[in-house]
């Protein structure tokens, strides 16, 4: 048996573990197969932080206004995006590309439950460089209970 491997899925069912995913990875991906039609799946790195968790994801060749950052019934993170990328036309009329080796940015939908300890009223995210980073605040931890020692008459 491979110790990496072993590793590696333990690390991999912490985290699924952790923000509540399904062990299968098709679950995750979509919540509703008919809403799958056309979508990729976009890859993402997920950071937990002492106070926050982060979402990063790879988006090339698409804008902040291209893409949608929402959450669904209390703690279900949703990203997706139109996938929609205009071709430049050429400036003169008779133009025409030689060569189309760049893919039009792919349709995608990304959804996590998010951990209880989520605070979903405070969520960012930006759009630069091709990297969405969607920035997901942690609630504060829960006090303490207090132990009052009671004197005995």
């Amino acid at each position: 048996m491979n110790p990496m491997a072993d590793i590696n899925g333990n690390l991999a069912s912490a985290m699924n573990h952790l923000f509540n995913f399904p062990e299968n990875i098709e679950k995750l991906m979509f919540s509703d197969r008919s809403d799958s039609k056309g979508m990729t799946s976009i890859p993402v790195d997920i950071l937990d932080s002492p106070k926050e968790y982060i979402f990063y994801m790879d988006v090339p060749g698409l804008s902040k206004t291209d893409i949608q950052v929402t959450v669904e019934d209390e703690r279900t993170l949703v990203i997706r995006s139109n996938g929609k990328r205009k071709r430049e036309d050429g400036e003169e009329e008779g133009c025409k590309y030689i060569k189309l080796e760049r893919r039009a940015s792919p349709k995608f939908l990304r959804k996590f439950r998010l951990p209880e300890n989520s605070n979903v009223s405070a969520i960012s995210a930006k759009c630069e460089n091709g990297v969405l980073t969607v920035i997901v605040e942690k609630l504060p931890p829960p006090p303490k209970p207090k132990t009052v020692e009671v004197a005995i008459s």
